[in-house]
């Protein structure tokens, strides 16, 4: 199922009703696979954007995308109406220009907000689809900046110093906890008989795929890599400090009390518009092709800064990166295969430079790496991720915001224990790669590190 966005004369969007059809008809066809009843649906998804409800529970319209440019400037706006420090020493989430804080200071002063009755995260706008229940599920609410992650609570003077409207965000709900049963006419559309419980689980699905590490033991960091690498650690409070806030962490609400201390860095979005922009051009390269060629390329070559804004945003990324290299002096990448090289070693880069971070705010020292999502899949990246880290990496499950969500379901049934169980189950369940660091790579690495830190 493909979800990319949508350009609409007014910005970028989602095409969410789309992805309800073809989910929808994922369930119908699963119904008939397994020859009997569905006990259960849990549905997770990317955090920050959200839809609008009328008074009568219409959608008002398809959710903006996050990658959509209307939130330019609200950073100094944001700051002139709080004040970014007050604002992160409140929510303990770091400043990213797409948050749902910044979407609404855009959003406060249009038609459909005003007459919305309504604003529901986008799995809860799902799940309000399926079941006609209005709930606000904790991980993703977290994720809005409009949360005091110590309580799990909205913050009543952020709403007033902003001019927002609190009466919009419904009663919260906790994960395995229920929304309710998928609605008759819901589940006849698709032929399923019997309707399945829509059970919420971290439906952040960040809070998900960490939950899907198969770790057995505390002491370990993770890394879930698809368009975004999310790097941090599992903690059991928040650490709101002015280190983790000029280091740009966030404590966002993971599963069964537990926060996911983590830091937003650049994932495959810059091979992802690559491979778009190379389709443009009328070429088949594909990444997953190219990432086998460039583990031949040689390490190291050339290195981009993919904190750089320029690379957030669709457009020309393969000429974007080689400008970026002619700028700073790099050798620029010729072929294809040089380029993938090129940004696989500035992600390892970037990611590792976070997991210090991470560990230095916490105080916390970890002993391995367990990399999931995407990237548990990129043999090259996770021997660069060995070598930088000096960790032994733990590789899988692949699809692991789709397994932390089934853990949920299975624990709302009666059928698996707390979180220990869970992983447990996960680690038996699926192939684990695991890498050790190779010495002649990290000593590469190391001089890749000293030059790119001057």
């Amino acid at each position: 199922m493909r979800n990319g966005p949508v350009q609409l004369p007014d910005g970028l969007h989602w095409d969410l009703l789309r992805v309800y059809q073809q989910m929808l008809e994922a369930i119908g066809q699963l119904s008939r696979d397994a020859g009997g009843d569905l006990l259960s649906v849990g549905i997770d998804s990317w955090a920050v954007d959200y839809g609008l409800l009328d008074a009568d529970g219409r959608l008002l319209g398809p959710p903006f995308h996050y990658r959509d440019d209307r939130t330019a400037g609200q950073l100094d706006e944001l700051d002139r109406l709080v004040g970014l420090e007050r604002l992160y020493h409140a929510t303990g989430i770091q400043h990213l220009p797409f948050n749902t804080i910044y979407q609404l200071l855009v959003e406060r002063s249009g038609a459909a907000y005003a007459v919305a009755s309504r604003l529901l995260m986008v799995p809860d706008l799902i799940a309000y689809l399926l079941t006609g229940e209005r709930r606000f599920e904790r991980t993703n609410a977290s994720t809005t900046q409009l949360v005091d992650t110590r309580t799990g609570e909205l913050i009543e003077w952020l709403f007033t110093m902003l001019g927002l409207r609190q009466d919009l965000f419904a009663a919260p709900v906790q994960p395995a906890e229920y929304y309710g049963p998928v609605l008759p006419a819901v589940a006849a559309s698709v032929g399923i008989g019997t309707a399945p419980v829509v059970v919420a689980v971290a439906s952040h699905d960040t809070a998900s795929a960490v939950l899907g590490v198969p770790a057995l033991a505390d002491s370990f960091a993770y890394v879930s890599v698809g368009t975004w690498s999310l790097v941090g650690l599992e903690l059991c409070a928040p650490v709101i400090t002015e280190a983790t806030r000029r280091a740009n962490f966030s404590n966002e609400l993971g599963y069964d009390g537990t926060v996911t201390f983590l830091k937003n860095v650049m994932g495959f979005w810059m091979l992802q518009e690559c491979e778009r922009c190379w389709a443009l051009e009328g070429r088949s390269a594909r990444v997953i092709d190219l990432a086998q060629k460039a583990e031949a390329c040689p390490p190291f070559r050339s290195l981009v800064d993919t904190a750089d804004p320029v690379f957030a945003i669709p457009g020309d990324m393969p000429g974007r990166i080689r400008a970026a290299c002619r700028a700073t002096g790099e050798p620029v990448p010729g072929s294809d295969a040089e380029l993938v090289r090129c940004v696989l070693d500035s992600m390892a880069l970037a990611i590792c430079g976070a997991l210090d971070e991470a560990q230095r705010c916490a105080g916390k020292q970890v002993g391995v790496l367990h990399v999931v999502g995407g990237g548990s899949a990129n043999r090259c990246l996770l021997s660069l991720l060995a070598a930088i880290s000096g960790l032994e990496v733990v590789a899988g499950p692949v699809e692991a915001s789709a397994v932390g969500n089934l853990l949920v379901q299975i624990h709302a049934a009666g059928k698996v224990g707390g979180r220990d169980q869970m992983r447990e189950l996960t680690a038996r369940s699926f192939p684990l790669a695991r890498v050790r660091p190779d010495f002649g790579l990290a000593r590469v690495a190391e001089q890749a590190r000293a030059r790119w830190s001057r």
